[in-house]
């Protein structure tokens, strides 16, 4: 199978062809994977090398004209380092933009924690208008991806190396879908987390609802799985632990409840390692994801 980062170049190099609104903008990474579209486009196809704020202020700039551009690169260098060219130029000038990155939390742990970004949602969290896509396989980022270039308003797509082994409907507006129902409790596994919260949960009575959008926040989604009685609400996402907290906390104000948020800890692991030894030491593996959510769910 592709990785969702080969699935993005493939599926923007055809939209690129097709649609003359689109621009792609780079900062050197995917550059090769990008050649036959820099060849064909070099008017839309723009390396503006490593030089991350400019990546994002030349993308907004393209935005003000009218165009529609896509900009990509490593999230921490994408999200984090031109954080301010973020928020005013698109966000206070009010233009649209689609932000696709690769690398997510730990992909190439070899590369240390310069390229590594768990905070790169809950930053973009501090913006308003932003659109947040965490695909949880190739063939959703391709969806997810095609959607965002024929709108015209703000949008992060995340995109991992990890991958569910299969691939769900993620239909325009989509909410948390329904994977498993049960009566002890919600889990919402956000993305590529989905399969490992399958495997934790399996046997529990539970609902697990997976989501490959996370902003705007699917509260009456989540409310509908609640239901009535009081609540136990896990929410494991590949990012930052708490997240998105706060915002079921919101959907759920009116009733009882409890809500657990995993994810990536804050303290920085400089033991790089393999992706897998990350999943496993933030105890997002089925083994750690079922001794907490048992332990969280089980609990009176």
């Amino acid at each position: 199978m592709d990785t969702m980062r080969d699935r993005f170049i493939a599926t923007t190099t055809r939209l690129l062809d097709r649609d003359p609104r689109l621009a792609l903008v780079l900062a050197e990474i995917s550059r090769d994977g990008f050649g036959p579209a820099l060849q064909a486009h070099p008017e839309r196809v723009i390396n503006v090398g490593i030089r991350e704020q400019l990546l994002v202020g030349a993308a907004a700039g393209m935005a003000l004209t009218g165009m529609r551009p896509i900009v990509h690169t490593f999230a921490s260098f994408l999200v984090e380092r031109p954080f301010e060219q973020v928020k005013l130029d698109f966000g206070h000038q009010g233009v649209g933009g689609v932000l696709v990155s690769a690398g997510a939390s730990y992909d190439w742990p070899a590369g240390g924690f310069t390229h590594m970004a768990p905070g790169d949602v809950a930053l973009l969290d501090t913006l308003d208008g932003w659109t947040v896509h965490v695909p949880g396989h190739p063939d959703e980022a391709e969806e997810l991806l095609r959607q965002a270039a024929a709108g015209d308003d703000r949008v992060y797509v995340r995109l991992s190396l990890q991958s569910n082994e299969r691939a769900r409907p993620v239909g325009a507006g989509a909410g948390f879908t329904t994977v498993r129902e049960g009566a002890g409790g919600v889990v919402v596994a956000v993305g590529p987390m989905l399969d490992n919260v399958l495997a934790a949960t399996e046997g529990l009575d539970a609902t697990v609802l997976y989501a490959t959008t996370v902003r705007p926040f699917d509260g009456a989604g989540l409310r509908r799985a609640v239901g009535g009685g009081e609540a136990g609400v896990v929410i494991v996402e590949p990012y930052l632990a708490g997240t998105s907290t706060a915002a079921a906390n919101d959907a759920l104000t009116e009733l009882p409840h409890r809500v657990l948020g995993l994810g990536v800890g804050r303290a920085e692991l400089r033991k790089y390692g393999e992706m897998d030894e990350h999943l496993a030491a933030h105890g997002l593996d089925a083994r750690g994801l079922r001794e907490r959510i048992g332990g969280f769910l089980g609990r009176a």
